[in-house]
């Protein structure tokens, strides 16, 4: 696929049959009006939610507006996204999100009144014959109510809700839009301005002396900025430490994890047994220093390519096939889901005229699941396609097991089958690998996942908590102290072989994730659940395989954490995370081998 073609152009087998959803046009907005409709009968529940009855009549239109008002969105949505300069579906797109908006609305009375109720009235209701299957939702928001304030105090934090954004909103702005870096030479020695989008591209060149430049100049931006910029993100951990006082949490830490109901000490144990493994870490950057023939390795060495000029060319033919003979492992059922995604049009392949970049697995309850690609013929793309595809039948399996109201996911749980499609690929592909070049690459291309999403993502983590602990023992945030502590971080992780550059002292001030605070842990640890699983039945077979379909077919009907232990893994010791890590020993003893 040379020329990218224009939306009518492309060829029926190659995109998504979003006729599944809708028929057309007409029975979207036929059910937009019923929605509509819905929307006004909620009111009539308002001061009657101590009755069991009429708890749980509000639940099933809670549960009736929200499936609708799901499929409406997304169809809407991933219309806009085939092409997202086409007027129309930027018209239903925001037609859908203001109903969104609208419906949330409606019906957000229905937590405080229920939870107004004594907790002798609240725990009548959880034993009611009537509402036995809303158990588990009641059990949550009683769970919750500790930290729910009086109505005018939470009437009064919703008001601040706009100003929390702030933080977020300002750093975006500066990030995005007022942030002008240099020009810096590339490959063939012409200037070119430097922009988010070059820099990882810049930093995989051959050449060291462009990957020094941009490395450079990259943070040399930031420095200009810092106090800016570290005021922004002072600003955001005392906005944290503000809702978790007033909310009454032991910490910010808590406060975050409490949602999903994870105790701290997954958290620290990441962070913990990460460090026991960091020799590992020093491991693979002496090899890579070998393996780039350099002196001194720097930090604008981490993403120079390992191996010579080698190119993978992988159609997305082949790369179905691979997928397939890859995924054997997990069964036949498993395999036909896999099969009835590839043959009935549930893929958006290629790129074409403003459609939207990236990948996504998306769907609506009731529905099979679609996934967007914007497929090249290499490596990576046969990855997304397995990665996309993992997070599609999570989805398949949890809708047809669960009832609406538990069969989504948490976003703790979400990485975790997208991963393992991942780890079970790689496996295969080393297993049949002869050439040693390929292996090698493939190596390269499996050690930097494991430094990107384990490594690294636990590092973000661990300078997350260290801040917010200095913030709360009310320690002053300046520039010059946020850029100590991640300083000394780099040099913890990437060991004696590696010249920490003074430069990347900078490198917490570009980081969006730590707006959306203590989230970046989740990529570790769903990584390391599904390394763990993939080991498993890899070396256990059919017992495991079962305990994994158990897990994909548990959608959200109990916390994560309970969800993952029952399938095999517990995140609430360190084992998983040790289990990675003999992965990624393995991994790193074979690419030693071949560098002899």
């Amino acid at each position: 696929m040379n020329q990218v073609l224009k939306r009518n152009d492309v060829p029926v087998e190659q995109s998504w049959k979003l006729e599944d959803l809708f028929a057309d046009q007409k029975a979207w907005d036929k059910e937009y009006q019923e929605v509509k409709e819905a929307l006004q009968k909620v009111a009539a529940f308002q001061g009657k939610l101590h009755n069991p009855t009429a708890i749980k009549q509000c639940f099933e239109l809670e549960d009736s507006i929200s499936l609708h008002m799901e499929r409406l969105y997304v169809y809407a949505n991933m219309k806009h996204h085939e092409d997202t300069t086409e007027p129309t579906y930027q018209a239903l797109s925001d037609k859908a999100k203001k109903l969104s908006v609208e419906s949330g609305e409606a019906l957000s009375f229905i937590s405080p009144e229920i939870l107004s109720l004594s907790d002798e009235e609240l725990n009548k209701l959880l034993n009611h014959q009537e509402l036995q299957f809303y158990k588990r939702t009641l059990d949550e928001m009683i769970r919750e109510k500790q930290h729910i304030l009086s109505k005018s105090e939470e009437a009064l934090l919703a008001q601040v809700g706009n100003l929390s954004q702030a933080p977020s909103t300002i750093f975006s702005m500066l990030n995005n839009a007022d942030l002008k870096f240099p020009k810096v030479k590339n490959e063939q020695g012409e200037e070119v301005e430097l922009t988010h989008g070059r820099y990882i591209q810049f930093l995989e060149s051959r050449n060291r002396d462009v990957r020094k430049e941009a490395f450079q100049a990259m943070y040399a931006t930031y420095g200009k900025n810092k106090n800016t910029i570290g005021a922004t993100l002072a600003a955001n951990i005392t906005k944290n430490i503000f809702y978790s006082k007033v909310r009454k949490y032991p910490s910010a830490l808590e406060m975050s994890l409490y949602g999903d109901n994870i105790k701290k000490e997954v958290y620290t144990n990441l962070i913990d047994t990460i460090h026991e493994s960091l020799p590992l870490m020093h491991r693979y950057m002496e090899l890579r220093k070998k393996l780039l023939k350099v002196d001194e390795l720097h930090m604008y060495d981490l993403f120079a390519p390992l191996v010579d000029e080698y190119k993978m060319d992988i159609t997305y033919e082949q790369a179905k096939e691979t997928v397939k003979e890859s995924l054997k492992p997990l069964g036949q059922d498993y395999l036909n889901i896999l099969q009835e995604g590839f043959s009935n049009r549930w893929i958006d392949v290629y790129e074409n005229e403003g459609k939207r970049n990236g990948a996504y697995s998306w769907g609506a309850y009731g529905t099979h699941p679609y996934v967007l690609l914007n497929h090249k013929d290499n490596l990576n793309s046969m990855f997304t396609l397995t990665h996309e595809m993992g997070h599609a039948i999570h989805s398949y399996l949890s809708d047809e097991s669960q009832p609406y109201r538990f069969a989504q996911y948490t976003i703790f749980l979400a990485e975790v089958a997208s991963t393992l499609n991942e780890a079970l690929l790689m496996d295969y592909m080393l297993k049949k690998s002869t050439d040693p070049k390929e292996k090698m690459y493939l190596l390269t291309y499996y050690m930097d996942q494991f430094r990107t999403t384990v490594f690294r993502q636990t590092m973000f983590a661990e300078f997350e908590k260290i801040t917010h602990e200095r913030a709360e023992q009310g320690d002053s945030l300046t520039p010059q102290e946020l850029s100590k502590i991640y300083y000394d971080l780099n040099l913890k992780y990437y060991g004696k072989d590696m010249v920490v550059d003074k430069d990347i002292e900078m490198e917490w001030a570009r980081i969006p994730h730590f707006y959306n605070s203590f989230y970046v842990y989740k990529y570790a640890t769903g990584f390391s659940a599904a390394t763990s699983f993939s080991k498993q039945i890899l070396e256990e077979g059919q017992p495991a395989v079962d305990r994994y379909l158990g897990f994909l077919k548990s959608g959200g009907s109990d916390y994560s954490i309970s969800i993952l232990k029952r399938a095999g893994v517990d995140m609430s010791s360190p084992e998983p995370i040790k289990q990675a890590m003999d992965v990624f020993k393995d991994l790193l003893e074979q690419m030693e081998k071949l560098a002899k």
